[in-house]
Order: structure tokens, then C-alpha cells, then sequence
């Protein structure tokens, strides 16, 4: 079995999913599923230094010889949301091109990354006549009017939702992170049946608990050991109301001068935020890049608990994937967010305290208690660890995606 994959990114970019990627990849591979891959050369959070090393490795053969790997050349992806938009449409159309011309192939697994990935894989299916596997990770156009970037019901709402119908017609099964996401795609009218619901999971013996005194990123970074952080790992972006978290830091700064913030992560919000916090000298807070995958639980135990944040509308139909590596390295979530299914699964497991998306004073109220009460803290942290090894494990989760590809080119 050979199934092609168009992925927008690959290693050695960084992100904070690429976890999630590389498992489902190895995965495959141990199932003898056969990979061919196209990608245009690496961009993101990646240096010129880096990106020249690659402009020479047209042809990879990966994962023991069960992924063939092929680059394409495209200029570098900056901040600029047009610019992006039209590298992700040349990509589309090198991509369309490339998977064309792909031999042997008994499947298209796309992701949402960019959004018209849906729209790819459609047309690649009726070309190629093989059966089509959509991974929805982000709902489009919902996402794009959370952010206000889209008008609910305007002219760039009205193509997305195209594209979205177009997508799930021609999808043969569409795996979604939540059940939250199946509620919202049958509402637009997609059978039950067409549906596989599969929670993005974490690796949970590369994400651990790594103590304080041994966490290498404290002495890296010349943090203060004997401070409480309180920290976010991830896309700096638009969506996350970082605005919101700093205006927490400031009113914290005098009166809790223990409590920090540690943001890791790039994007398209980090300039802003570092302008904010040099204009209001925020001494609480501490910026760090994007690190190594392999000093990931580093990472998650920065802090004595981890943040999923976002402004409200954004995130009613999802649970980020940053919560199960938060979860797993032991530490509380402190969550801001859309009411869904991740509200419940923090209070029912006591595993973190959730607040409404936007409400500034019962984040705050949350931090605050967690700061005060460090055996409550603990004891949500434990929680965590023992939830995502009942359930959210990445043999369970990468199993799933192994039989979901069997079933469907079974059939």
C-alpha cells in the first residue's frame, strides 16, 4: 500500500504539532504503509543557514526506506497574511502538479493545513481515482471569523464555506480532534458515517515530568528556580489573546513579583508581544524560541502549570493539542477558553481549572490559586499524567490512524 501525503510543512521546520506528524509517520511505516511525500523547502523557524542546507536535498528516502521524500522549491514564508496566502496557493498548485505525476498510489491523506488542502485532495481524487482521507485539525472558515480576520457570512466566509463543502463531499473518511468538531461538521450537513473522531495525542515517554533542579532550559536561560512560571508553549499568534495574558502580567507584576510567564513558541504576534512587553517593562515575563524537539519535556515543565489560551469564538471546537503535553510532563492546565469539551475534561478529572475565554479577572483568580495552594497544584499535575495514560497514549492514537487507512483502502 503507497499513500501520498502534501504536507505545507516537514522537519526540520518547527512547530509545535510536528510531534504528531512524526508518530503518524512511524506509524505507518510499521505497518508497511508506503509514503510518498512532496513538501517545498523549509521555512518556518528555520535560518538562511539551514534552508540552504536543504536546497540540495531534492530526494529523501526516510523511516526506513518506507517514505520517498521530494522538495520543491518556494520562496520563504513571512508574516505577511497576503503573501502567506499566496505561497500556500502556489504550493497548492506545485502540489496539484506533483501528485499528478505521483506512480502507484492507493490514497490521498491530506490535512486542514492550509485549509484548501480540502480542496487539493478533492480534485486529486477524482484524477487520480483513489480514495481520499481528510485530517481535520482547524475548522475553516469558523477559525478565520473567531480571529476576525472573516466576516461571518461575507465574501472570504462564503468561498471558505465552499471549499469546506467541497472538501467533506469528496473526503472518503474526515478524522476529527474532537467530539466537539463531529457535532460541528454534522451540523453543515456530513454524515455520521464519513466521521472518525481520533484526539490528537502526546508521545508519553517524550513528554515526562523533569524536575526543577534537573531542567536544563533553567540554567540556559538564567531563570530564578525559586520563582512560580506559569507558561505557554506554542503559535504566538493572533488567536491566542496574548494581549489579554500581559494585561494579567502587569496587574500581577507589583503585588506577586514570584508569579512569571514563560511564552515559547514563534509567530506572527511575537513582534507585537515583545513591543508590549519592552514599552511596559514586564519584568515577569520571559520570551524563549521555539526549542528542540527532543528537550520537549523541558519545555512543559518550565512551569508549575501550562496555559491554553484564546480569545473567545475561537476555540469552541477544539481542545489543542498543547493540553495533553501539559497533561503529561505532570503539570496543571490553566485554561482560557471557548466552553467545550475540554472544560469538562479538566473538571471531571481534576486536572487543571478552566475559565471563559476573555474573562480577565477568573484567569487571573486562577493563577492566583494555584499559586497559593502548591499541594492543589500537585495534586492537578498527577491527575493529568495518570488521564493521558489511560487514554490519550500514541500507540491508541496512531493505531487509530493506521486501521482508519486500511478500512478505507480496504473498502
Amino acid at each position: 500500500m503507497r499513500i501520498l501525503l502534501l504536507p505545507a510543512y516537514f522537519d526540520p521546520e518547527q512547530m509545535a504539532s510536528s510531534h504528531l506528524y512524526e508518530n503518524r509517520f512511524q506509524a505507518f511505516a510499521d505497518a508497511g504503509i508506503d509514503m510518498s511525500v512532496y513538501v517545498p523547502m523549509p521555512t518556518r523557524g528555520i535560518d538562511d543557514k539551514t534552508r540552504r542546507l536543504f536546497k540540495n536535498k531534492k530526494k529523501e528516502c526516510l523511516y526506513n526506506g518506507h517514505m520517498m521524500l521530494f522538495r520543491f522549491s518556494m520562496f520563504r514564508e513571512g508574516k505577511n497574511p497576503l503573501l502567506r496566502a499566496v505561497r500556500y496557493v502556489l504550493c497548492m498548485v506545485k502540489h496539484f502538479y506533483c501528485g499528478i505525476h505521483a506512480k502507484d498510489i492507493d490514497l490521498i491523506y491530506l490535512a486542514s493545513t492550509p485549509p484548501i488542502q480540502g480542496l487539493l485532495g478533492g480534485m486529486l481524487k477524482k484524477i487520480k481515482k483513489v480514495p481520499f482521507v481528510y485530517n481535520l485539525q482547524d475548522i475553516f472558515p469558523d477559525s478565520l471569523a473567531g480571529t476576525g480576520l472573516a466576516k461571518k457570512g461575507g465574501f472570504l466566509w462564503k468561498i471558505g464555506r465552499l471549499i469546506e463543502n467541497y472538501t467533506y463531499r469528496n473526503a472518503d473518511k474526515i478524522i476529527v480532534i474532537s467530539q466537539d468538531f463531529k457535532k460541528n461538521i454534522m451540523a453543515k450537513g456530513v454524515p455520521e458515517e464519513k466521521i472518525v473522531v481520533i484526539y490528537n495525542w502526546v508521545d508519553q515517554n517524550a513528554v515526562i515530568d523533569v524536575s526543577r533542579s534537573e531542567n536544563k532550559l533553567f540554567d540556559k536561560y538564567n531563570l530564578d528556580r525559586s520563582k512560580f512560571y506559569i507558561e505557554y508553549s506554542g503559535n504566538i499568534g493572533l488567536t491566542q489573546n496574548m494581549d489579554m495574558l500581559l494585561e494579567v502580567m502587569e496587574e500581577l507584576q507589583e503585588s506577586y513579583p514570584d508569579i512569571n510567564l514563560v511564552l515559547v513558541g514563534e509567530g506572527a504576534y511575537k513582534a507585537q508581544v515583545e513591543k508590549i512587553v519592552a514599552e511596559k517593562q514586564l519584568r515577569n515575563v520571559v520570551m524563549l524560541p521555539f526549542q528542540p524537539y527532543e528537550d520537549i519535556s523541558h519545555v512543559f515543565s518550565l512551569g508549575d502549570a501550562g496555559l491554553v489560551i484564546s480569545k473567545p469564538g475561537v476555540g469552541a471546537n477544539s481542545v489543542p493539542s498543547k493540553t495533553w503535553s501539559i497533561m503529561s510532563a505532570s503539570r496543571p492546565v490553566l485554561a482560557n477558553f471557548d466552553e467545550n469539551e475540554l472544560k469538562d475534561i479538566l473538571a471531571g478529572n481534576e486536572c487543571g481549572i478552566f475559565t471563559k475565554a476573555g474573562d480577565k479577572e477568573a484567569f487571573k483568580e486562577s493563577i492566583l490559586t494555584l499559586y497559593r495552594n502548591r499541594a492543589l497544584c500537585q495534586k492537578y499535575g498527577e491527575n493529568g499524567r495518570r488521564f493521558i495514560m489511560d487514554n490519550l497514549t500514541r500507540e491508541v492514537g496512531t493505531q487509530k490512524y493506521v486501521d482508519v487507512i486500511k478500512e478505507v483502502v480496504k473498502n
